[in-house]
Formats: structure tokens, sequence, C-alpha cells
């Protein structure tokens, strides 16, 4: 059984179609990566998903919940986290988990145990008295997921929820997130950071309200046609140039931090013979380089 599964949703405002008939199928218990730019349409779906907006057209299932029908009894079996957090600054560290503890209808032994677990797994039993809003970025964030999952949610969206914390809290929250999925909960993430999503069981790409990747992070490098060059260079930009200028055989040539990444079919090799490329394994950086690329030019034709 799947978690999630869509098929053609899609949320239109007005002439804007924000998400363009999206198909997902999630299995329970796996780590789901949502990616694209900003205004891809990655918190719109996750709005759908949650029951929190409706869909303009196509249908979905949450836990075999219908999208459609069903919301309110959708919203009592998710766990939703946002990167604003949706915390209260004015309470304490245990005055925010007993408000959502009361959100979620949790009452007597269950209650306490279920408020002392998270304040044990995000490392807050020392703050408990602490005022939110005195929080730094990570702690906040850890709090916030605390009282997402007190109800013990079978499924947990995270939309963008590591946006401006530090490394080392990112870290310790995705270490959270691997235990909670071990533990048989489905979560769906979306993120800016493709080092995250390396760890996923399946990387969604969405672009311009389309996705236009849906597979393993191991089978979206594979994938990626040709064989892929990494050449060192002092000015990455007028390198592409100089190669765009040149008429070298490419299927893709991109600056990439301090070098040049250039996709090139097998045979063309010899032509790179003089400018001292190493060989290398696509990132999944360049697998989404790639498939926005590839959908810049269907959508030009």
């Amino acid at each position: 059984m799947y978690a999630v599964e869509t098929e053609n949703l899609t949320r239109i405002f007005g002439n804007f179609v924000a998400v363009n008939k999206v198909n997902l199928k999630i299995p329970q218990g796996s780590i789901y990566g949502f990616l694209g730019p900003n205004g891809s349409g990655k918190s719109t779906t996750i709005r759908m998903l949650c029951g929190i907006l409706s869909p303009s057209s196509g249908s979905g299932h949450i836990l075999g919940l219908d999208l459609k029908t069903q919301g309110e009894a959708i919203k009592e079996k998710i766990g939703y986290m946002s990167q604003k957090f949706s915390l209260y600054d004015d309470l304490t560290v245990i005055e925010n988990l007993e408000f959502y503890a009361g959100l979620y209808s949790l009452n007597g032994a269950a209650r306490q145990e279920r408020i002392e677990y998270m304040l044990d797994m995000a490392r807050l039993k020392d703050r408990r008295h602490e005022m939110t809003a005195n929080l730094s970025g990570g702690w906040k964030q850890r709090l916030a997921l605390g009282c997402s999952i007190l109800h013990k949610p079978l499924i947990l969206f995270l939309d963008e929820p590591t946006g401006g914390v530090d490394p080392k809290s990112r870290r310790m929250f995705w270490d959270i997130i691997y235990e909670l999925a071990g533990q048989g909960t489905t979560i769906m993430v979306t993120t800016h950071f493709m080092d995250e999503v390396e760890h996923c069981d399946s990387i969604g790409f969405i672009y311009e309200g389309n996705l236009i990747a849906d597979d393993t992070p191991a089978n979206l490098k594979r994938d990626l046609p040709g064989m892929l060059l990494e050449i060192p260079a002092q000015d990455p930009m007028e390198l592409v140039t100089r190669l765009k200028a040149e008429n070298h055989a490419v299927l893709d040539v991109y600056p990439y931090g301090t070098s040049v990444h250039v996709l090139i079919q097998e045979e063309h090799i010899a032509e790179y013979q003089n400018y001292g490329y190493r060989l290398i394994m696509p990132s999944l950086e360049d697998v989404f380089v790639h498939y926005v690329k590839t959908k810049r030019k269907e959508l030009v034709v």
C-alpha cells in the first residue's frame, strides 16, 4: 500500500497553473525528497496532500483516504512542519508542547509520556521552561518537529524544515528523521539541499509545476545520458563560452564551482584530451540541471 498516491493532481490559481498533473506513489515507511526551485509548486503540492488546499482537478489518496472527501480524517493521521516552525514565541518550550498535545486531544499518562519523549528527542529537557523566542534556529527546529509528531502520525510532511539552521543542526535533525522512518513513519520532505536528499529512498524533481523526474537517487544518476567530465578552470564562465564557441560536441556544459562540467557522448571524448578533465560520477545537482534544461527545451518547442 502507498502512503501517498496521486493521479494528475492539479492546482490552478486564476490563470496560473501552480501544480500540473502530478503523479506520485510513495510507499509506506519511506523517505521521499521533493526538490525544486522557489515557486516550482513544492509547497502547494504539500498543502494539497495535507488537506489544507483543495485540488483544482485530479485525485489523490493519503493512507487510503480520499483527498477530496476525507480531508478531516487525513489531518488526524498526518504531521506537518514548515520552515516557519508554527511555534508560539511567547510560550515556553513545555507550554508549546502542552498546547499541541491539547490540539491532538492527548490526555492522561499518554499525554505526559509523549511530551517527555519529545523533550528527550529534541534534547530540550534542560530548556523546558525557556521562552521559545530565546531559542536558536536549530533548537526551534527540533521543538517544532516534536510538536508535529506528538500524536504519532503515520505520515509526516516537512516543508523546507532545515532552511536557516546551521549544518550541525541539520545533521541532527536528519538523524531524527532516519529514526522516525525506521519506526515506520512515512516522510515527505521538501528541501533546497542536495546533500540531504542523497539519503532519501526516492526523489521527485518539480519544475514550474511539473514533476520532471521521480526515482531513486542511484537510478537518477545512472540514467543521466552520456558521460560526465569535470574540467578545472580559473574562470569557469570563460571556459564554458570557449567550449561553445569552438563547437565541441556536448550534451550539456555549465559552470560548477571552480570547474566546468561537460556532459558528452563517449565517442567524443577525444575532443577534450587537452583540457585536463577527469571523469566523474554525476551528483544529484548534475541530474537536476539536466532535467531542468531538458524541460525548458520542451517548453520552448
